[in-house]
């Protein structure tokens, strides 16, 4: 089934050279599925509050991959933040976004590590958060991420079930101990719809009611 997606999913030649670029670089990147699930939820982005606008964020190093997925259904109004502290990545997404024809007003890069910028940015001003970073990260990526998004906004955590030994409680490193911290806190939001899928290594998706 899933050869089948891969097959018949429209690549552009520009998500091409981000993924080639990914795979050179040996990044994360989401797969067809990942990706038109990301083009998805970005359909469906216009803020509740202000429906001529919406705002998504990206926090990966393959920010070129994951930012083509997001503008593909990203309302015309809409902007992106992409979030990476490696300057030759983002480099390269600025080159693939300009080639794809998005207008530079409509994306901005932040470099800069996600848990150092992040609680900056304008609380309820995101309708999605793609994050796929290490496991140890991961609680205090959900804390800081989770007051950014809007009513009905979703938080995408790629890889964050560590192909199922997150499960596992016999495993004591710190990577399983943070991915399962993680999962508890957001299994205890009182204001969120969780649901988890099995993409890549396990995908989180949490959306704020």
């Amino acid at each position: 089934m899933l050869g089948y997606i891969d097959s018949t999913a429209v690549v552009s030649e520009g998500l091409q050279a981000a993924l080639a670029h990914a795979q050179e670089y040996s990044l994360p990147a989401p797969d067809a599925t990942v990706g038109q699930l990301l083009t998805t939820l970005a359909a469906s982005a216009t803020h509740p509050d202000n429906p001529k606008s919406a705002g998504v964020i990206a926090v990966s190093p393959a920010s070129s991959v994951v930012g083509l997925y997001l503008l593909q259904g990203l309302p015309e109004k809409g902007v992106l933040t992409c979030i990476d502290p490696e300057v030759e990545h983002q480099r390269h997404a600025k080159h693939a976004f300009r080639e794809a024809g998005y207008s530079a007003s409509r994306i901005r890069f932040l470099p800069s590590r996600p848990l150092d910028v992040m609680g900056r940015l304008a609380a309820a001003s995101y309708q999605v958060i793609y994050a796929d970073v290490p496991s140890t990260d991961l609680p205090k990526l959900v804390e800081t991420a989770w007051p950014l998004l809007g009513r009905r906004g979703t938080l995408v955590l790629a890889n964050s079930l560590l192909d199922g030994t997150i499960g596992d409680s016999s495993r004591n490193d710190r990577a399983t101990h943070a991915a399962q911290t993680a999962d508890e806190y957001c299994r205890k939001l009182d204001d969120a719809i969780i649901t988890r899928l099995p993409l890549g290594s396990g995908l989180t998706l949490v959306t704020k009611l």
